[in-house]
This record gives structure tokens, C-alpha cells and sequence, in this order.
């Protein structure tokens, strides 16, 4: 999907996959019947998307086989979740993965993700990862808490290298939905919970962000989530890196399924769909001693809705993504059609106003699925977008992970590149019928680094694939340049807080393999085209009420 920006000094950009109408009577024709799927449903609101429905399966006998490396080109995907001898774990998965880059030193990264440890049951908890040799090799020590239900993981980096874990947690009895923060200060290798039990407070379908300027919300923290929350509100903030977080706020026409981003003035942006689509500014999250005030709100032409369900029945198609002096992107579903596709809008004016929404896809084809598109923006301007493609697929159903570039902030996108193989997204379902909500991607001068899951490796004992979490380096001109291991100016200092309650320290051991089936995957599809993009417009919504916020528990 294409990203949009907005200027040189701020450029904000949207994007997401939207769902689109029904596709045309000649297109179903020709597409197999097991890819006649449900057209997705306008993404829902004031309800919990997670949700704990299982137990923890029973222990079992752990199998194992060989990591999956699968090569498509000149893009190579390495698999993250393995166990302590480098091996797949047979009969567990992995999906909805949060990938942070250390800026001081590329080679060193953490993926976070929803770790089930058995795909008989939908019982998740915070699984993590990290690299020290750019993603050629991955460690899996374990979960966050082992035997908490945990979900929506979202990672990040500060401008030192120091490591943010946000999780979501909750109980079988759906009592609350509340969040902590965790930090890792050796690459992802340990992590600690700095801010207490359900001390970040917020709630469902969470996502932060991090001021990285020097500016006086140097270190803050900014948190926003749904409506499926802890102690109301949509939003909050930490003024010290994670510990203590805010009493939450609103926000106005409540935004939600998206992302936040700071400027280099400081001043905090929060994109998502409330009805419509928004982006919410405030110039004064950056000063401690003020309640954040959200001072202009934007409402923003996508080209369609935030679409639930279709190709991932039981989750979303994506979410809206947004980017300062990066772009703006959503898979969205545009009005008329029954698939997505992703789109992106820039503002060259702080957010006051955007663009038309331009497709990033190049496909022209209504009739298949662009989905769970992502962007970010490279220290150099350069947008990169993955997402999820059917293209290629006479069934519409399996998918290859697609990627696509811009170097003038978005006004034009290269061709639309496949590269992985193809994965059908509908096997290795942990019982529940989603792949997660979605993928993320972290640019750097010379490429972009990609967390994304995908059914590569065959389970035998279920005859089917199952859900793993990738790693895949994409770039403009391959082979990609690895990631450097050599360190950055780092402009600011950054401060080593001390967390007010007890932290707990993370890692626990991965199972022991005991038998090594083998796995490969091979093909190598073309991909063409390029489509005109066509503005339309969005008419605004009178925002609904909102339910009780569930209450918050006692840590």
C-alpha cells in the first residue's frame, strides 16, 4: 500500500486497507468457488475485539522441525518464533507481530507477538523475539508472563535503543481491558514491567508512540485505544517513559484502529477511523503541566471504511496507519466492492488538510483482497508500504506479502513488487478464525524491515500449515544492503527511569525439540500493472455514544 505524507517539515501521511463494494459479476465467475468469501463488515465499535474464549491447552509432547527459510527472489524471509535450538515448533502459533528497530545499532531488533502455544486452543499470551545480526537468525526466550491471556502486542524503540513493550491484558471473565508497559534495555533479549499490573491503564486495540525530539515532551510516551477499555477514555499519556501513566481522555469524534506520531515541534498527532476517518492534533501533549488538549481535528477521505471480516473472518483487514514526515496509510473497503484495498492520503499543511485518497495498489482488479497494508518513513523521506495481495491467486484466498515505494513524499509509487511466497492465511488457525490485525514495517536509509505471518512451514500432524512470524528486509534496489551494525549520534539523552512497582523480568525457556520433520517453500509469481487513482469524497458522521467502561481492577 502506498504511505502519504504531508510536507518536508511535517509531512502526515494515512493509510489503510478499505473495503470496497461488490466485485463484478465476471470476476466471481472466474474465481474458485472457495474463495467466495463474506464481504467484510464496516469494522465494528464499542466492543471487544479480543476476546478469552479458551483455557491454556493441556502440556503436550513438543515436536520440532526446521526453521523456515523461504526465498522468493531476491527477498528472503526468516522465521522468528523458534525454539532454543533454532528449530520450528511444530503445532503452535504465531500472528499479529510488532517489529522495533534499535536506531544505534540496525542489526539489533525484537519482534512482539500473540503467542499460542498450542493451535488447538485461542489462548494467547505476549510471545517476543529479538536478532543481533539483522534478522538473519532469530532467539524466541519465551512470553512476557507465562500463563497470563495476552493480546495486541505493539512495540517501539526510543532514539538510545531502549526497547517498549505495550500489551493488553485481560481475564476469562472479560472484567476489564487494560494495558502495561514493559522495557527491554539489551535488545529484546529480557524485558521488564516498569509501569505496575494494568498501570498504562488504556485498553483494546492499543498502539503508543514515543517523542524522540528534543523538545520539552522529549521521552513521553502517548497511548491511544477503543472504546473495550479500563478506565474510559481514548487516549493517555506518560511524561516519564513508560512508568506512571495518566488518567485517560477523550478524543474528539473518537478516532480509533490507528496510530499516533510526533512532529519535530513536538506536537502529537493520533489517526484512525471514528465513523469516518480523523487525524487528531495536539500541540500541547508536550508540556507536562497541561491536560492535553486535541486542538484540530481533521476528518479524512480514505475511500472507503475500515473493513472487518471477508478474507480474515474473524479479525480486521487492517488498520489506519499515520506517519509524521512519514505518510498515512489503511486497507480500507471501498464503497461498491465486497474485497479492500490500500490507500494513502498526505497533508503538506500540519494536518489541516489532505489529499485525495490515492490507491497504493496497482492492480486495478475490484475483485481481489489488498489487506493489512502498513508504511514507514526512512530518515531519508522514502516511504515504504507492505501489505497482504491475492492477485495471484486463482483461489483469491492465498496471499504473498507485496511491497511498494515512494521517494517524493508519495505523489508516485513504484510498481508493486511480491516478495514471499504464497501462504494461505485461512490454515493454522488457533482456533479462531483471524491471522491477527495486522503486520508491521520499520524503514531505515536503505530498506525497510518487515514483521508479518504466514503459513509457510506443514504441520503433518494436522495436514495443514500453520501460523509463524516472518522477518524480510525489503528495499528499492536488491539484493537489499543488510542492516549495519554500526551505532548513531544520538541527539538527545534519554532518561532510565525507575519503575514504582516490583518489575517483573520476562524470559522463560522454549521446549525442547524432540523431532524434525522438513519444510520448504518455493514459487516465484510476476507481478504487473498500475492504476490511476480516483478521489472520492467522504461525508462526516455524528460520533454515537460510547458503553461503560469496564471498571479497573486493584493491582
Amino acid at each position: 500500500m502506498r504511505p502519504s505524507t504531508v510536507s518536508l517539515t511535517l509531512l502526515i501521511c494515512l493509510n489503510l486497507s478499505v473495503a470496497l463494494g461488490t466485485a463484478s459479476a465476471s470476476a466471481e465467475a472466474t474465481a474458485d468457488k472457495s474463495a467466495q468469501l463474506a464481504p467484510p463488515r464496516k469494522a465494528p465499535r464499542n466492543e471487544a475485539l479480543e476476546k478469552y474464549d479458551d483455557p491454556p491447552a493441556a502440556p503436550r509432547k513438543m515436536e520440532t522441525s526446521p526453521r523456515m527459510i523461504s526465498r522468493f527472489g531476491p527477498f528472503t524471509s526468516y522465521q522468528v518464533n523458534v525454539d532454543a535450538g533454532g528449530n520450528n515448533i511444530v503445532g503452535d502459533a504465531a500472528n499479529e507481530c510488532a517489529i522495533s528497530v534499535d536506531p544505534t545499532n540496525l542489526s539489533r531488533m525484537a519482534v512482539g507477538w500473540r503467542q499460542f502455544d498450542d493451535v488447538t486452543s485461542n489462548f494467547r499470551q505476549a510471545g517476543y523475539g529479538y536478532t543481533t545480526d539483522g534478522g538473519l537468525t532469530w532467539t524466541f526466550p519465551g512470553v512476557l508472563q507465562p500463563g497470563f491471556f495476552r493480546s495486541d502486542p505493539v512495540t517501539a524503540s526510543d532514539e538510545t535503543g531502549t526497547f517498549f513493550y505495550l500489551s493488553l491484558r485481560s481475564d476469562v471473565n472479560q472484567s476489564f481491558f487494560c494495558d502495561d508497559m514493559w522495557r527491554s534495555t539489551d535488545g529484546g533479549a529480557a524485558w521488564e514491567l516498569i509501569s505496575g499490573k494494568q498501570g498504562a491503564i488504556g485498553g483494546d486495540k492499543q498502539w503508543f508512540t514515543i517523542d524522540k525530539t528534543c523538545g520539552p515532551g522529549h521521552h513521553f510516551q502517548y497511548q491511544a485505544f477503543d472504546q473495550a477499555n479500563c478506565a474510559g477514555g481514548l487516549f493517555n499519556r506518560s511524561t516519564d517513559a513508560g512508568v506512571a501513566w495518566e488518567t485517560p481522555i477523550d478524543i474528539p469524534n473518537e478516532p480509533i484502529y490507528g496510530t499516533l506520531d510526533v512532529d519535530s515541534n513536538g506536537n502529537l498527532f493520533v489517526g484512525g477511523e471514528g465513523f469516518d476517518f480523523y487525524c487528531a492534533r495536539s500541540s500541547n501533549a508536550q508540556f507536562g503541566n497541561q491536560t492535553p488538549v486535541f486542538d484540530q481535528v481533521t476528518p479524512v477521505n480514505m475511500g472507503g471504511d475500515l473493513g472487518f471480516g471477508g478474507i480474515n473472518p474473524g479479525g480486521l483487514d487492517g488498520q489506519a496507519f499515520l506517519a509524521v514526515d512519514h505518510s498515512g496509510t489503511a486497507s480500507v473497503v471501498p464503497p461498491g466492492r465486497s474485497t479492500t484495498d490500500v490507500m494513502f492520503v498526505r497533508s503538506t499543511d500540519g494536518g489541516a488538510t489532505f489529499s485525495a485518497p490515492i490507491p497504493v495498489t496497482d492492480d486495478n482488479n475490484p475483485s481481489k483482497w489488498h489487506w493489512f497494508g502498513t508504511f514507514s518513513v526512512a530518515p531519508n523521506g522514502r516511504l515504504d508500504a507492505v501489505w497482504y495481495d491475492t492477485r495471484n491467486a486463482a483461489n483469491n484466498i492465498d496471499s504473498q506479502l507485496f511491497y511498494s515505494y515512494s521517494t517524493d513524499a508519495g505523489l508516485t509509487w513504484s510498481m508493486n513488487v511480491p516478495v514471499s511466497n504464497a501462504f494461505n492465511p485461512q490454515e493454522g488457525w488457533p482456533n479462531q478464525q483471524k491471522i491477527g490485525d495486522y503486520i508491521t514495517i520499520v524503514s531505515d536509509a536503505t530498506a525497510a524491515n518487515v514483521a508479518y505471518a504466514a503459513t509457510f512451514n506443514f504441520n503433518p500432524n494436522r495436514g495443514q500449515h500453520e501460523q509463524d512470524v516472518y522477518y524480510v528486509r525489503v528495499c528499492p534496489n536488491t539484493p537489499c544492503p543488510q542492516p549495519t551494525p554500526g551505532s548513531s549520534a544520538v541527539p538527545c539523552g534519554s532518561p532510565a527511569p525507575t519503575a514504582t512497582a516490583s518489575p517483573t523480568v520476562s524470559p522463560t525457556s522454549t521446549p525442547t525439540p524432540t523431532v524434525t520433520p522438513t519444510a520448504t517453500a518455493m514459487v516465484t509469481p510476476t507481478a504487473t500493472a498500475s492504476a490511476t487513482p480516483t478521489p472520492t469524497i467522504t461525508p462526516r458522521a455524528t460520533p454515537r455514544p460510547r458503553p461503560t467502561p469496564h471498571p479497573r481492577p486493584t493491582p
